[in-house]
C-alpha cells in the first residue's frame, strides 16, 4: 500500500498558469496525479509546457500525459498527468449528439497493481435563464448516468471545477447568489443525487464538516481574494472505499493576490491505496 498525492486544479489557460506559476508549484508540492481544466491549448502546446515540469514518460521524462481538447479552440480542456502509468481513457460521455470535448476525460491509472479510475472534469460556468444553463444540465445530466455506473466500481475518483456550490458552506456570499448559476438549487439537487443517492463522498466536506469553504475560487474582480470571499467548487469526489484511504486535504491557496496563477488553487489529497 502507497500513499499517492492527487491535486486537481483550473488553470484558467495553461499556458497562462505556466507563465505564472505553475511549474514552481508543481517543483514545491510534487503531486503524483495532476488534472487540469481549463487548459485551453492545442495538444503541441500543453506537451510543450509538460515537457518544462518535467517531460512525458515515453521520452524519458515524469510524466504520462492524457489531454483532450474541447471542439472550440480555445475553450475548456481537460488533463491528466500521472506518474503512474496510465492503462486507458475515454472521453464518452451521453448521447452520440451531445458534445462534452474538453470537459470530460476518464483514465485508468495502475497502481501497485490496482485500478484507479480518476476522472478530470470540467462543467459549464452556465449562466441563469439561458441557452449556456440548459447545455450545464445536459452535461450534469449525462454526469449522473456516468457516475451512477462508476460507482460499481471500488477506486473511483471525480475531480475538477464542477462549478456548483453544494451547501450554503460552500460560497462566501450564499444569500447573494440564490439566483445566479453556480448556487441554483436546481443545480444543487444534482449533488444532493451524487452524494446522498448515488454514494459518493465529498472529501472536502468529510474534512471540513462545519466550516465555511475552504474556498478554491475568488473572482478576480474587487477584493474577492483578499476578503477570502470565495467558492467551493473544486472537488474530490469518492467512492465510499477510496474515500476511506484519504487523507491530508488541502486547499493551496496563494499566499497574496499577486502570486496567484490562476483564479482557482489547487485543491489536494492523498490517497493509501
Amino acid at each position: 500500500m502507497a500513499s499517492i498525492k492527487i491535486a486537481t486544479v483550473n488553470v484558467n489557460g495553461i499556458r497562462a498558469a505556466h507563465r505564472k506559476g505553475l511549474s514552481e508549484w508543481v517543483e514545491q508540492y510534487n503531486p503524483d496525479i495532476l488534472a487540469l481544466q481549463e487548459v485551453r491549448a492545442g495538444d503541441a502546446d500543453v506537451r510543450k509546457i509538460v515537457d518544462e515540469l518535467g517531460g512525458i514518460k515515453k521520452d524519458g521524462g515524469l510524466w504520462h500525459l492524457d489531454h483532450d481538447e474541447a471542439s472550440a479552440k480555445g475553450r475548456a480542456g481537460v488533463a491528466v498527468l500521472s506518474k503512474l502509468p496510465i492503462k486507458s481513457r475515454s472521453i464518452t460521455l451521453g448521447a452520440d449528439d451531445f458534445d462534452s470535448a474538453g470537459r470530460w476525460l476518464e483514465t485508468e491509472i495502475d497502481v501497485n497493481g490496482k485500478s484507479l479510475t480518476l476522472v478530470s472534469c470540467y462543467v459549464h460556468s452556465g449562466e441563469a435563464d439561458t441557452p449556456k444553463q440548459v447545455e450545464k444540465y445536459k452535461f450534469l445530466d449525462a454526469m449522473t448516468e456516468r457516475m451512477k455506473k462508476l460507482m460499481k466500481n471500488d477506486y473511483v475518483l471525480v475531480v475538477g471545477d464542477l462549478n456548483v456550490g453544494h451547501t450554503e458552506l460552500d460560497i462566501k456570499n450564499w444569500k447573494g447568489n440564490l439566483k445566479n448559476s453556480g448556487f441554483l438549487p436546481e443545480e444543487r439537487a444534482y449533488f444532493d443525487g451524487f452524494m446522498n443517492d448515488q454514494g459518493w463522498v465529498d472529501i472536502g466536506r468529510t474534512m471540513h464538516p462545519e466550516t465555511p469553504g475552504p474556498y478554491s475560487w475568488w473572482s478576480y474582480r474587487g477584493q474577492a481574494f483578499d476578503n477570502d470571499a470565495g467558492w467551493r467548487i473544486d472537488y474530490h469526489l469518492a467512492t465510499p472505499k477510496l474515500a476511506k484511504l484519504a487523507s491530508d486535504y488541502q486547499v493551496h491557496r496563494a499566499a497574496s493576490y499577486d502570486t496567484r496563477w490562476s483564479d482557482h488553487s489547487p485543491v489536494v489529497a492523498s490517497y493509501s491505496i
